[in-house]
Parts: C-alpha cells; structure tokens; sequence
C-alpha cells in the first residue's frame, strides 16, 4: 500500500494507471499460486505439472522480492535524485566575482565541452596574428556553426584587381575542423579595393566577383564574410546617393552568383559585415534598415559589431548593454524585425587597458588581462549601468588606469540580449578570450 501511495502522488494519470495495476497483477498471481498449492495432483500424470507449477512459482517469487524492489529504486533514482549538472562546476557567473577566483578558474571547461548552451547560429572569428584561436577553434568546434579566419584583402591593381591572403590559408587546419564538426568554413575577405574602381562599372564588378567565387571553388571553402561598408563610408561613398546604390547592387549581385554555386553539397554562403549606427539617428553612411530588407535574400547573415564602444581618448566599457539594445532597435525598425534571426550580433573577447587623463592606452586580450590581475590584485566592480566588469590600478610612475574586460556574467547577459531578438552572435575573436568563456556557448 506504501509503494501504492508514493506512485500516485508522483507520476501522471496515465503513468499512474499504469503502475499502480502491478500490485493487482501480483494479487492475482499469488492467489492463483495459493489456489493450485490447495490441490492435491494425482500422484504420477501430473508430476510434470507439478514441476512446471514449481518453477513457475520460483520465477513469480524472485519476480516480486528481486526485480520488483529494483525496479521501484530504479524509479526512485530517476524521479527524486537530483540530477548534477556537468557545467556546474563554474559558479563565477555574478558581480561579486574576485581577482582570485579568475585566476584560478579562467582555464577550466566542463568536461562536456561538445554540448552548445546557445541554441542560435554562433560565428568565431580566428585571426593569423594570434594562433590560440586556431586551437580553439578546433577544441570547442561544435559550438560554432560558421568560423571565419582572417585571411584575405582584396585591392586594386592599375587596372585589375588581386586576391591577396591564399598564404594564410592552412588546409590542414581546415580539414581538422571539418573531421570535428560541422561548422562552415567562410574566410574574412576585405574590400581595400578603391571604390570608384569597383562600383562604378559593370564589367569591374563582375572581376571580382569571379575572383571571390573562384578562390571559394580552388580552396573548398563555403563562403565568405565580407566586409566592405566601413571602407566605403571612409572614402565617403555612401554619402552619393548614385554611389550607395551602387554598392548595395554589388553586394546584391555577389549574394545572387554565390548562391548559384554548389560547393560540398550546399550553395556558397555570404555573411556580410555591418558596423553600428554613429548617434541615436541614422545617418546616411549608415546601414539601416531599408538596407537590410534590401539584401534580405541575397545575404545569409549580417556580423554586427557591437563593440569598440569606448576609446582611449573616451575611457569606459567596451559594449554597453544599453548600446547594444538600441543597436537592434534601430536596425531592426520598419518591420525588419522577422530579419534578426540573420543578425550576428557581435560579442568581444578582448578588453581595453585605458589611461585615464591624459589619454592612451588600447586593446588587450586575455593573457594580459591575466597578468595585470596577478600583478595588481584589483578589487573588480561592476558597472551596472553598461552591465560590465572593471578594475582600477596605477602604474609605479603613478599613471591611472582603467581596465575593462569581459567576464563570464557580462557575456551571459549578451547572450540573452541576443536570445531576447532570436538573433545569432559573432565573437570577435575566439583567440583573445579565456578559455571558459567557451563554457557559455
């Protein structure tokens, strides 16, 4: 009657029904069981079913006083010990974390590094001139659906125009990460190619869009990211309205050649690279909205970088989650918002070492951070307002200094930001971050 009670109070009516019919099952069997013993067989025809009847009554016995009490701990187990979660070994994801406790922590991942936490698209960017990104690359490979190393520069040439990078291009670190996992491989390409070179007649764009889809051909990649837009606007051609619609049919029609190109069994993918609004309003070298909905079908995702928020000569965070919102806001404005799943939002795996005053100071990647925390000791705060960790220390010629770097809590909150739009994120860049980060993807 206990075993009756417990199950009834913990299951569902149908698992419930099903159950709770053992003990009957059992009442029937012993009853029958009681019932045959009260006979007297005759003394020879029936000895082999007085055999049989024995063996049977054996195989109920063990039945009911073996199989049945592990099967009810069994379910016990499964229904009332707490399960332990295999990433919970990293408890630093809060604002009172210590100098102490990173230095300790930073370089241990759960042992189930193959599982991904974040259920969008996640796209690692690698650069040459910092190989730790190569490694991780590969050890953390299924938590990254595209990884794009960067390699090439596309420029003009008198009249031509040249592919400049193949160099950098390691085959067999490609095919490490293809015998790992399943992300895609898509190249960094950046257009340093002068604009008015490249826009301003047909036949030029079709020269390099030939180059971008035969250099994806020869080398097996399955696209590229390009970046372009910032160059652009530096040469101010996004302020000619003739021009920028220029730009946007170049970009258009290379999304369009590339998709009509197969390469291991899928069409040639182009992720494009977009920079954040400069003010609260969007200026025309801007790319907004109506640019999105645009290129909508002949771009497969846009990298927007949502950082580099602060400078030396403006010290401060380097993402602030404020920022980053009205970021999305304003691109995903005008009924685009069914387009944020195509948005990389973009995530730093570095930090900024400011000097505060006079000025100075730059980029820094994680073993740096590492060794002005083993240096310094800092007490480390956190900034509600931009959602980010900080420290503060002086140098020996008593220079102040600020210094802003991710932590597990600042890039968990991003990481919602993102799952709060449905959008995808990219990392710049996996060989700048410490190694637990990776536990959060």
């Amino acid at each position: 009657m206990v075993r009756r009670w417990v199950f009834r109070e913990s299951f569902t009516s149908r698992d419930e029904c099903e159950i709770v019919e053992v003990p009957r099952v059992f009442s029937l069997l012993i009853g029958a069981m009681t019932r045959k013993r009260g006979r007297r067989p005759p003394p020879e025809s029936d000895r082999r079913s007085s055999t049989s009847n024995q063996r049977y009554s054996l195989l109920i016995t063990l039945f009911i006083f073996i199989v049945c009490p592990a099967f009810s701990v069994y379910l016990y187990r499964i229904l009332y010990v707490p399960k332990m979660d295999p990433d919970a070994s990293i408890p630093l994801v809060k604002t009172d974390v210590s100098y102490q406790e990173i230095l300790t922590e930073n370089a241990k991942v759960s042992e189930n590094a193959s599982t991904r936490k974040f259920p969008n698209p996640v796209l690692a960017y690698v650069t040459p001139w910092n190989s730790k990104g190569y490694e991780l690359a590969k050890e953390f490979n299924s938590k990254f659906t595209h990884i794009s190393p960067v390699w090439y520069d596309l420029k003009s040439q008198g009249a031509e125009f040249i592919l400049e990078g193949r160099h950098n291009v390691d085959k067999g670190w490609i095919s490490d990460l293809r015998m790992k996992g399943h992300a895609l491989i898509l190249p960094r390409i950046v257009l340093e190619a002068i604009p008015m070179d490249l826009l301003k007649e047909k036949k030029q764009r079709a020269k390099v869009i030939h180059l971008i889809i035969a250099e994806c051909k020869e080398m097996n990649f399955d696209g590229i990211v390009l970046e372009s837009w910032s160059r652009w606007a530096a040469y101010g051609v996004l302020h000619d309205p003739h021009m920028r619609n220029q730009a946007l049919k170049f970009i258009k029609k290379l999304g369009q050649v590339m998709h009509s190109v197969v390469v291991n069994e899928r069409k040639l993918q182009l992720v494009y690279v977009i920079g954040p609004p400069h003010s609260d309003r969007l200026q025309a070298y801007d790319f907004g909205p109506q640019d999105l909905q645009s290129l909508s079908d002949a771009v497969d995702g846009y990298s927007l970088m949502t950082y580099d928020f602060s400078n030396p000569q403006n010290p401060g965070p380097n993402a602030p989650l404020k920022w980053v919102h009205s970021i999305m806001q304003l691109l995903l404005a005008d009924g685009s918002q069914e387009l944020s799943q195509k948005i990389f939002l973009g995530i730093n795996f570095y930090g900024n070492d400011f000097v505060l005053g006079g000025g100075g100071g730059g980029a820094i990647l994680g073993r740096d951070y590492l060794s002005l925390l083993e240096k310094h000791k800092p007490q480390l705060k956190w900034d509600k307002k931009s959602g980010e960790h900080f420290f503060l220390y002086s140098t020996d010629d008593n220079e102040q200094h600020v210094v802003f770097y991710p932590s597990l809590l600042s890039i968990e909150m991003r990481l919602d930001e993102a799952r709060s739009w449905g959008a995808a994120v990219s990392i710049w860049e996996i060989g700048q971050g410490l190694d637990y980060f990776f536990h959060l993807l």
